[in-house]
């Protein structure tokens, strides 16, 4: 029922307007007319609300064209024009972009100050004796700003990058360069003054320094210029004449071996044995920790005072996204000396520690990690085959005969032993979260996750060589 009217008139056109939603296809429509008290008649046509929309415009158009007048013929000609299906494009991509900037969290960001604070200096450091004032300049040892560049935080960061700059290229390049061979071409990155050391080979990083601003300071050119030289890729074995000729390989006489950094440890064990989420972005995660490390330094109404770990792909994201509390730090990269991040840290301390082992042996992540590398070094047909592509994946080289008996033996003593203690197995393969193959013989998937966690321990798997 849409309308129940009884008025007492003569019937005439347009006495009643409805508004009747219609559905897509066929529509009955019944109607019922009892005329009195005067005319009879019926009278039925279909109106457009368009057309009617546009007859009333028509009308206001006849006059001087107002701003309302102008507002509606623009928004009927975006609604019913030809542009319609673009005008409702741009609406959905319009509300996909308030959503997005809805999401994104404010954060603060640093601006100038409307007054310039007035900075002095202190007699031998001490704030509260302040001598000389001093205004914004750059190191006079330097050179000094020219009048295009403005004395502040703009006119600083073109200087860094100018040509007229020599320092942040070769601080930048020596930092580089320490990454991939263990040590810089200046052996104190975070210090390039008069207390630093002075380059091992000048010339050499004086290029290095050009060559990355003549490439656009292309992170991703130096890297492949440094990881492709023949200077990078030497043996990095070491003859007698070597070690006495240059112990510390600051010459690079031979190639880079160091143990690698924590995170790359946790990261290479993941890609190695296809756990590894390449996911980027996001909050950060919190994998497998030992109990209650939170509660023993945390305030009990903080909110961080219990650790809660993450479930699912968070567990096998990159270590860089890893979250972290300074004052309780994960532990597992803790034992291979990460920063505790209370300060910026250029140049890591390197330490070799049995509690390292214990790690990459005992630790969840670790244990898990063999695992689910176990299950994909069981895809090959037979034993050898299978230890092949373990060392091909890991260590990227063919084991060798010695290697082959010592591995094979184990194995068969891993077989005998968790075939005798089926439930020892499963314990160890309910290690981690991911769920296991259930198809595979739980003996067998064990004794090969000790033999692919053993691989995981050699120098070869935890060192760059």
């Amino acid at each position: 029922l849409v309308l129940d009217q009884k008025v007492l008139r003569p019937a005439a056109l347009d006495q009643n307007v409805l508004d009747v939603e219609l559905q897509k296809g066929d529509n009955q429509l019944l109607v019922k007319l009892v005329n009195s008290g005067g005319q009879d008649g019926l009278a039925v046509s279909a109106l457009d609300p368009l057309a009617r929309r546009m007859e009333a415009l028509t009308f206001r158009l006849s006059n001087p064209l107002d701003a309302r007048a102008e507002t509606d013929l623009r928004a009927m000609f975006l609604a019913e024009g030809p542009v319609s299906a673009d005008a409702s494009t741009y609406r959905a991509l319009a509300k996909q972009y308030a959503d997005l900037n809805a999401a994104i969290p404010e954060t603060y960001i640093a601006r100038e100050a409307d007054k310039v604070r007035p900075a002095f200096v202190l007699k031998r450091g001490q704030y509260d004796m302040p001598t000389v004032r001093v205004g914004r300049a750059i190191p006079a040892a330097l050179g000094k700003l020219t009048d295009h560049e403005p004395k502040n935080r703009l006119g600083l960061a073109q200087w860094m990058i100018s040509d007229r700059n020599p320092l942040v290229s070769r601080v930048y390049v020596n930092r580089i360069w320490q990454q991939h061979f263990g040590h810089g071409l200046v052996s104190t990155p975070e210090d390039f003054g008069m207390q630093g050391e002075y380059p091992i080979n000048k010339d050499l990083l004086d290029y290095l320094a050009v060559w990355f601003k003549e490439n656009g300071w292309s992170n991703k050119a130096l890297h492949r210029l440094l990881l492709t030289s023949a200077t990078f890729r030497q043996a990095s074995f070491a003859t007698s004449k070597k070690l006495t000729l240059d112990p510390m390989n600051r010459l690079v006489s031979r190639g880079p071996r160091y143990r690698l950094d924590a995170e790359v440890l946790r990261d290479q064990a993941l890609y190695v044995s296809g756990l590894l989420v390449q996911k980027p972005g996001g909050k950060g995660d919190k994998p497998y920790q030992p109990e209650g490390l939170w509660e023993a330094i945390s305030y009990p109404s903080s909110n961080t005072a219990k650790y809660v770990q993450d479930h699912g792909e968070a567990l096998y994201r990159r270590s860089l996204y890893l979250f972290w509390k300074r004052t309780s730090p994960p532990p597992t990269m803790m034992a291979f000396d990460a920063p505790m991040r209370e300060a910026c840290t250029v140049k890591r301390p390197r330490t070799n520690t049995p509690l390292q082992a214990l790690v990459t042996l005992n630790a969840t992540s670790f244990v898990e990690a063999a695992r689910h590398f176990a299950e994909r070094v069981m895809k090959e047909q037979d034993d050898h085959r299978r230890l092949e592509t373990a060392f091909r994946l890991a260590l990227a080289r063919e084991p060798s005969e010695g290697e082959r008996l010592v591995l094979l033996k184990a194995l068969d003593r891993y077989r005998e032993q968790y075939s005798q203690r089926v439930e020892d197995a499963k314990k160890l393969l309910s290690t981690g979260e991911k769920p296991r193959d259930p198809s595979l013989d739980p003996a067998e998937h064990a004794a090969w996750t000790l033999i692919c966690n053993t691989i995981f321990n050699l120098d070869e798997f935890l060192t760059l060589q």
